[in-house]
């Protein structure tokens, strides 16, 4: 009898229909049960290892270490992910959960303590200060300028396309969004524009260019900062583009006649969005605009966000809701003007990155490894599931500060 003998009863015993198949490291498999139907995705385990994830942490976060470590393989990324959003497996007593937990230490899952992925991140420190902010933005960005260039657009922005407007490229659509905000702020030349989180530039570069006004962008990751720069002298408008490293919280003193934020409002977070507003008021000039754009949260009583994302994609950011986010404008003294959303936008965009990023998957191992390249590969489709499901939304919101 196998070492994994025991595990694949327990296991069949306690899924006796299952819509995909499950290959254990030593061969042994259990097939799909769909009667015909569709055989459903492959997924392989590659070692015990991967249940030793799984029995020390129980829940979504063992499964993701498993993945990202790569003790769990599936042979069609979105047939699995479409799976585990529609199945609904049988509940599973105590007395079955025991059996499998004990074939599957028979099997090998505790020989060894496995490791934590490289790429797991838990912030220290107090939720959303500066430092503990400043670590968890950068851990998702601070990778290279080349691996985001595997997959954005030529202008490398990172926030929602817009194609229901007539684009047909991403790089149209990403021009269109670009426009529309600054439509949206009426902007016009010699305006003094804050760019809040402004990645590698895109918007404070079409900013200044097609409407001339001058635009001080802050973000946190350095190398982003060093490549907008030298795209905004790329584009003849250094003159008018200051990109600084800093944190919203610490720029005082500026008056600006309009802001834009564009994907920024998402890593706030509940305890700091009244701040988060109140800054932003006391930087415009009175009669002065503000463009927020962000996703939120569209379900109540749901979690902010999963363990996976929190450890892996975007540690500590959390989309809140739209009512609370315009709560914190109001509170703020703004007056809300126009509010639009683009959830299907945002899904096409994801999509599109999501091609790319396969398009040029070696080349993300070569740059990220292999680690970082699995959970890109899970981020970029959950991320799509989530605004095509209407789980979350992107929203801009138009406000001024009366005079």
């Amino acid at each position: 009898m196998s070492d994994t003998s025991d595990l694949k009863d327990a296991l069949a015993a306690a899924l006796p229909e299952r819509p995909f198949r499950l290959e254990l490291w030593d061969g042994t498999a259990l097939d799909s049960t769909t009667n015909g139907g569709p055989p459903g995705p492959t997924f392989r385990l590659t070692s015990p290892t991967a249940l030793g994830h799984v029995l020390r942490a129980p829940s979504q976060l063992g499964v993701g270490r498993a993945y990202v470590s790569g003790g769990i393989d599936v042979d069609d990324i979105d047939a699995a992910l479409a799976l585990l959003a529609s199945w609904s497996p049988p509940p599973i007593d105590t007395r079955t959960k025991k059996d499998i937990a004990l074939a599957a230490i028979k099997a090998g899952a505790l020989r060894q303590v496995p490791k934590v992925p490289a790429m797991e991140l838990r912030p220290k420190g107090k939720r959303h200060s500066l430092m503990r902010d400043k670590r968890a933005v950068t851990h998702h960005y601070d990778l290279s300028n080349e691996y985001f260039a595997l997959f954005l657009d030529e202008s490398m922005t990172y926030s929602c396309a817009i194609f229901s407007r007539g684009a047909e490229t991403l790089e149209e659509a990403q021009f269109t969004k670009r426009d529309l905000v600054c439509t949206k702020l009426g902007l016009k030349a010699g305006d003094r524009v804050l760019d809040v989180g402004c990645g590698w530039g895109a918007f404070a570069i079409h900013a200044a260019k097609e409407y001339g006004a001058h635009v001080t962008g802050i973000t946190l990751s350095e190398p982003q900062a060093r490549l907008a720069r030298e795209r905004a002298a790329t584009a003849g408008v250094a003159d008018k583009v200051d990109i600084r490293v800093m944190d919203y919280r610490e720029i005082k003193g500026e008056t600006f006649d309009a802001i834009a934020s564009i994907g920024m409002v998402e890593h706030v977070g509940s305890v700091n969005i009244d701040l988060y507003a109140a800054n932003l008021a006391s930087l415009l000039k009175p009669g002065g605009r503000l463009l927020n754009h962000g996703i939120a949260r569209l379900r109540v009583g749901e979690a902010e966000a999963g363990p996976f994302s929190e450890r892996y994609v975007f540690p500590d950011a959390a989309p809140l809701h739209l009512s609370r986010i315009q709560l914190a404008l109001e509170r703020a003294g703004f007056h809300t003007e126009h509010v639009e959303d683009f959830p299907q936008d945002y899904a096409r965009t994801l999509l599109e990155w999501q091609k790319r990023f396969e398009a040029n998957i070696e080349r993300a191992r070569q740059l990220g490894g292999d680690e970082r390249t699995r959970v890109w590969r899970i981020y970029l489709r959950v991320s799509r599931q989530g605004f095509e499901s209407g789980f979350i939304s992107v929203y801009q919101v138009r406000a001024t500060l009366p005079a």
